[in-house]
């Protein structure tokens, strides 16, 4: 069992990465399906894609590399952990290289970037950092 399935989907992506693998299968949830929207809205994922195999769902994300065969993402970092949860409000939220990278921000509103949350005047639980 695993008790923490946010930090899981991050180590599966990062590990993916690390060896150049095209695509990475990961359980689904409702909470990963908007998490890989946003990394596809922010342009760090090619795609992702949910398959239904038996009676469990899987969330399949195509991962992007640039011309050289360098993954887009750099660095994958949880943030709030189930054992020290961590909140912000909107004027505290977090600008992750100077604004270059992006907190993902769970908010009463869904799952915000941080700029948005900060447009939207929102804060929440910091889930992790992307860049």
């Amino acid at each position: 069992m695993n008790t923490d399935p946010i930090a899981d989907m991050l180590t599966r992506i990062r590990n993916a990465n690390m060896v150049s693998h095209e695509t990475v299968e990961i359980p689904s949830s409702k909470l990963k399906i908007e998490l890989a929207k946003l990394l596809k809205t922010e342009g760090f994922i090619s795609d992702y894609a949910v398959k239904e195999v038996g009676k469990f769902k899987i969330l399949e994300i195509t991962l992007k590399y640039d011309e050289k065969r360098r993954p887009v993402i750099s660095k994958l970092q949880r943030v709030s952990k189930p054992g020290l949860r961590t909140y912000c409000k909107a004027k505290n939220l977090p600008k992750v290289l100077g604004g270059m990278g992006v907190a993902i921000v769970s908010t009463s509103k869904g799952l915000l970037t941080d700029r948005k949350a900060r447009k939207e005047n929102i804060g929440g639980e910091v889930l992790c950092y992307i860049y």
